[in-house]
């Protein structure tokens, strides 16, 4: 056999690397990050408001009132999401007046339960917990915004 030379050692050493490197290329996409004000809007929100928050999910038949269309709530606000709304409507804090009834589930209350099923006899922080999820959630009703 012929002896390498310095040159072709270093083409030996180059052609090498791109191969390792167009391999580690060729690997799959890391998987998506989880949406989670989308996941909570298809799971909490969907079957009143619908899937594109028009006001018009598979229950509207049998709601008292109907569902208000969450991608016009920026347009009715002269162009400003009302987010500290949002929040006190989602959280619970919008609580009804002594002569009606709230027809929308306060989810703050049911996110304290969800987080004490998860944490358990965890240390947690139940407030902290509410305000990721109904942020999350504002977050998408504000990508639902109709222009």
């Amino acid at each position: 056999g012929q002896a390498m030379t310095a040159s072709n050692r270093v083409r030996a050493m180059a052609a090498a690397i791109l191969c390792i490197g167009g391999t580690a290329l060729a690997q799959p996409a890391a998987p998506k990050a989880r949406d989670l004000g989308r996941n909570e809007f298809e799971s909490n929100c969907a079957s009143c408001h619908g899937m594109q928050g028009k006001g018009d999910g598979v229950l509207r038949p049998w709601l008292t009132r109907s569902a208000p269309d969450l991608s016009a709530l920026a347009r009715n606000n002269g162009g400003v999401l009302p987010v500290s709304r949002i929040y006190a409507v989602i959280e619970g804090a919008d609580q009804p007046s002594p002569h009606g009834t709230r027809d929308m589930p306060a989810w703050g209350f049911e996110y304290r339960v969800r987080a004490a099923e998860h944490y358990g006899e965890s240390p947690y922080d139940p407030d902290a917990y509410v305000r990721a999820r109904v942020l999350a959630l504002i977050d998408y009703v504000a990508r639902l915004q109709s222009r």
